[in-house]
């Protein structure tokens, strides 16, 4: 599909979606068709498709595998060490976009086209037109959006490996993008692409607050994001106002490109600004804050869905609950998908109409409740091929695991994401997002899994052996309440320091002595967790400092007793209970914290490399 018919805005982008979606069946045969056209002749496909660039849709759907990344990792491995890209693809991999989800400690690197480009600039040009229908004059003001690149490497042959929003960020799409009043944004290109975090947050806060009085919408990628510059702003408005009344840059900011940016804003002293916003800011209370810096807002944009919409109270409180919370699109280092046709609805009514022309798309059924059936569940495990489900074939109400196939080289591949079908727009289903399989805890772009917990808590206990003190039991929750967020992980610990036997008796009672402690060991615990924990997670705590200190509370003998106690009381049974590895239950985290004997957090940033 030629990259200009996918150049779409206003009113002509909103016609195509209704073009794309009526016929959401033969776009997804046409797309899987060209697909095959142009990646048959690859050594991937050539393995299972008995033709060498057989186009045959029933030979693709009998023999292909569905496959999770290790079975598709050693090709990408070799391209991005040097080989040619026709391993996997008829197309040149131009970079390597950097999943969240890891592989031992590291990121996936996911293979991208130079086409890829054009699809997701596709769906970034829906999200206006789409908002405008519930939120009309938004061409009459700016946007104040806190965007953030991240560091990059370079493969062994010299392909770029970074984030896909650091992708779209530095290429001519978002660089060279055409005036448009519907995406004028307070935030300086120079501040966006500035690698430093702190130095991009200050400028792009500085921007937004020089232009309060024109912002009509706010908000960042996901609404962790947002919550951290509002923490920021906290620790940060005084040296912000000044800069405004002053007229001049902090002189902390030494980036070249925000310096240059920052010089022009900041073209005179503005007294009268930095009083308004040191009044705002000032106040005992910051509920409704936003409202309060920004009163032309009328929304705030962010993803809310999945382990994101624990940060929706906060988001409440902070704009007094007057700005209604917009999710707009669906979209993965893999493939971008869909996009929200129904922007202003409530946080957990958000559902994503999949687009047909993104990528071929299929399903896995799952079982009640989005749970995964056993043979699912086992990534070791074969999906039998017959079992997936087509697009437009997928049942309302019923989960499903979703599956892409791309351009760019990746076959029936397990993405992890779990869905519920909530509807249809004309002939396309459209997607409640429920969950990462096996997600268990998640901050900011961090996904972990029970399996990777239960082996850091392993490593971490070991450290107690020396003590005679023996982890009888744990779980664990993502807090939120605090900025950042952090790991909690409730321990607890039975203390058998010295068991001796009373020969002088001759039974088999022993007598139990114990010994505190030390906090610094515990506190070796933290980090031990920390430091087994994957790469993404490091480097949230490490350098963008997005995910605060791991903390373990250590409850009193007899809480998990108590916690399993309430769950069989609530009805759970008593044969099949197992201790919950992540808590959401507010009734058992009441619970919990009400045994805390004592806290402890981690006492360093756990290793991390670039």
């Amino acid at each position: 599909m030629d990259g200009k018919k996918l150049e779409y805005k206003g009113v002509e982008a909103l016609k195509e979606v209704e073009k794309l979606t009526m016929k959401a069946d033969e776009v997804q045969e046409s797309i899987l068709k060209e697909i095959l056209a142009r990646n048959g002749q690859t050594e991937y496909l050539n393995k299972y498709m008995a033709a060498s660039g057989s186009k045959d849709v029933s030979e693709f759907k009998r023999c292909v595998p569905v496959i999770t990344y290790n079975r598709i990792q050693s090709y990408i491995q070799r391209i991005a060490n040097g080989e040619d890209s026709s391993l996997i693809t008829g197309h040149p991999i131009t970079e390597m976009l950097c999943s969240s989800g890891t592989s031992a400690g590291e990121p996936k690197m996911m293979p991208s086209i130079a086409e890829d480009l054009d699809r997701r600039t596709f769906l970034y040009n829906l999200i206006t037109p789409i908002i405008n229908q519930y939120v009309p004059g938004l061409n009459e003001g700016k946007a104040m959006f806190l965007y953030f690149v991240k560091a990059e490497k370079l493969t062994p042959c010299g392909l770029p490996a970074r984030t896909v929003l650091t992708s779209y960020y530095k290429s001519k799409h978002f660089k060279y993008r055409t005036p448009d009043p519907y995406n004028d944004f307070t935030s300086p290109d120079q501040a966006i692409l500035c690698n430093d975090s702190n130095q991009s947050m200050y400028c792009q806060l500085l921007a937004g607050l020089v232009h309060r009085h024109h912002v009509l919408r706010l908000g960042a990628v996901f609404a962790s994001a947002l919550l951290r510059a509002i923490s920021f702003l906290e620790r940060k408005w005084t040296h912000l106002c000044n800069d405004i009344r002053i007229g001049q840059l902090d002189p902390m900011i030494t980036d070249p490109g925000c310096q240059s940016a920052m010089s022009v804003l900041l073209s005179s002293p503005d007294p009268g600004l930095a009083r308004e916003i040191e009044e705002i800011c000032g106040r005992p209370s910051w509920k409704g804050i936003v409202c309060h810096i920004w009163p032309r807002a009328k929304y705030i944009e962010a993803v809310v869905t999945g382990s994101m919409a624990q940060y929706v109270p906060s988001l409440e409180y902070f704009s007094d609950g007057k700005l209604p919370m917009v999710c707009t699109m669906y979209a993965s280092s893999e493939c971008y998908l869909g996009v929200n046709l129904r922007p202003l609805c409530n946080p957990d009514d958000v559902a994503f109409t999949l687009l047909p022309n993104m990528g071929y798309f299929e399903f896995i059924p799952l079982g009640e409740n989005g749970t995964m059936l056993k043979e699912i569940d086992d990534e070791e495990v074969e999906v039998a091929k017959d079992k997936l489900v087509d697009l437009v074939d997928v049942r309302l109400g019923c989960y499903y695991e979703l599956v892409v196939t791309t351009f760019a080289g990746l076959y029936r591949y397990r993405i992890g994401d779990v869905l519920q079908v909530t509807g249809f727009h004309n002939r396309a289903p459209q997607f409640r997002f429920i969950c990462r399989r096996n997600v268990i805890l998640s901050i900011d772009n961090d996904k972990t899994n029970e399996e990777d917990l239960h082996k850091s808590i392993t490593k971490a206990k070991k450290l107690l052996q020396p003590y005679n003190a023996l982890l009888v039991e744990y779980t664990s929750y993502a807090d939120t309440l605090s900025v950042p967020g952090h790991y909690v992980i409730f321990w607890e610990i039975k203390h058998c320091t010295s068991l001796i036997d009373d020969h002088n008796n001759n039974n088999n009672n022993n007598v139990v002595t114990t010994t505190t402690i030390d906090a610094k060991v515990i506190q070796e615990c933290c980090i031990a967790v920390e430091e087994e924990l994957d790469y993404i997670y490091r480097r949230c705590r490490a350098n963008d400092k997005s995910i605060g200190p791991l903390e373990i509370r250590v409850v009193k003998p007899g809480t998990f007793e108590a916690l399993m106690d309430m769950f069989i009381d609530q009805g759970g049974s008593i044969n099949q209970y197992k201790t919950p590895r992540c808590i959401k239950s507010n009734d058992a985290l009441k619970l919990l914290n009400s045994q805390v004997i004592d806290c402890f957090f981690s006492p360093r940033d756990p290793a991390w490399h670039a």
